[in-house]
């Protein structure tokens, strides 16, 4: 019996950080074997604890630094979701106050290792690194940057993958049959995500018949929405109304459950994550188009190398609209390469499961719970 807390964003707040933290509280959380999860979750930098007990509700309580340390602490092993920009102070480092009050054995989920950071960006990380027993990153590129960049030993760093939901079958080879294939991209928008390099891309491939048609689908991220508005979005429009594809394209801006998502990834006949960063080193959207088994096309962020080696996909140069039309082009008109895709995807994502994945952390977390104490000399 293992009791686990987590500390991060949690639903119904909407943003990767937070679908990550309930699936994998889901998945550990299991009743029969006696094991218990709870939740601090973390708004707007405030914290509120939250209990998951089988068949009980949620009670939610604002809490101070300490006094979340000490709900924390009633559990067995802390996972701490870490990202600079949820908790409070410069660079998050608000957190570092709970993790001083911490006596149970700490997990840090990494969602963030930047190749470059800025001193107190590094100094933040480098705290956390050393608050915690172990530390989770999400794919080799940021365990080697971790390596490299920071006072942490190899054995102190595992790699775990951002699970995703593998619902039923993935239907091998192009999806369309009713109308034009459908290139699709989806998540939480905003400046980074590259969106209009895809647009500008989509003007080189009218000429297939049918023409396809690129879906953007999701709300604007609620942070950018509170400080920008939809200027994002509405740059978009303008964009493709410039380039003479408006018709061509369409947004879709609906926050979807897991299930709905997934539904919709399947039937797409191409994912492309046309990213504007270099650095990215995990993306749970790239982890979920795998497991759906969709060919994908992808800028070169160190996570899309890495994942999609195996020829799961095409990786193309970044800000760059004729290398991602032809990559596209490609996968819709070359005979046998999206089914050769799907079948590489399909060899990747048992490993993805949300299953395997909680089984990554329930064992470390009863590799750190059978380690002997440290007494403090």
């Amino acid at each position: 019996m293992v009791n686990y807390g987590f500390l991060g964003t949690y639903p119904p707040t909407q943003c990767g950080l937070a679908t990550f933290c309930a699936a994998l509280l889901r998945q550990l959380l299991n009743p029969i074997a006696g094991d218990r999860c709870g939740v601090v979750q973390v708004v707007d930098g405030a914290y509120q604890s939250m209990r998951h007990e089988p068949g009980g509700k949620d009670t939610g309580h604002q809490l101070g630094a300490e006094r979340a340390a000490e709900v924390l602490n009633r559990y067995d092993v802390l996972i701490l979701q870490h990202e600079y920009g949820i908790y409070g102070g410069l660079d998050g480092e608000d957190v570092l106050e709970v993790l001083e009050h911490v006596k149970i054995p700490v997990i840090a989920v990494l969602h963030t290792v930047p190749a470059s950071p800025t001193p107190h960006q590094h100094v933040v990380l480098q705290r956390v690194i050393d608050a915690s027993d172990a530390v989770v990153v999400l794919s080799q590129s940021a365990a080697a940057i971790l390596e490299g960049g920071y006072l942490i030993g190899a054995s102190r760093i595992s790699v775990i993958p951002h699970g995703a939901p593998v619902l039923g079958h993935a239907r091998p080879g192009p999806a369309h049959g009713r109308g034009g294939p459908t290139i699709l991209t989806w998540g939480l928008l905003g400046p980074g995500k590259g969106i209009e390099w895809a647009i500008c891309a989509l003007g080189r491939l009218r000429d297939l018949h049918p023409a396809p048609r690129y879906l953007v689908a999701g709300q604007t991220h609620p942070k950018v929405l509170a400080q920008q508005g939809e200027a994002y979005r509405d740059a978009l429009r303008r964009r493709a109304q410039a380039e003479g594809v408006s018709d061509l394209v369409e947004f879709d801006p609906v926050y979807r459950a897991v299930g709905p998502l997934m539904d919709m990834v399947r039937h797409a006949d191409v994912v492309l994550l046309p990213y504007d960063s270099t650095e990215q080193v995990t993306s749970g959207v790239l982890i979920e188009a795998v497991a759906a088994g969709r060919p994908v096309v992808a800028t070169g962020f160190p996570h899309a190398r890495e994942l999609l080696g195996n020829g799961a996909g095409l990786v193309v140069a970044h800000r760059d609209p004729k290398a991602m039309a032809e990559a596209v082009r490609r996968v819709l008109t070359e005979p046998g390469l999206a089914e050769t895709m799907s079948a590489r995807c399909a060899e990747l994502a048992p490993g993805l499961k949300w299953a395997a994945v909680a089984d990554g952390y329930r064992a470390l977390a009863r590799t750190l719970l059978a380690a002997p104490a440290v007494v403090a000399p």
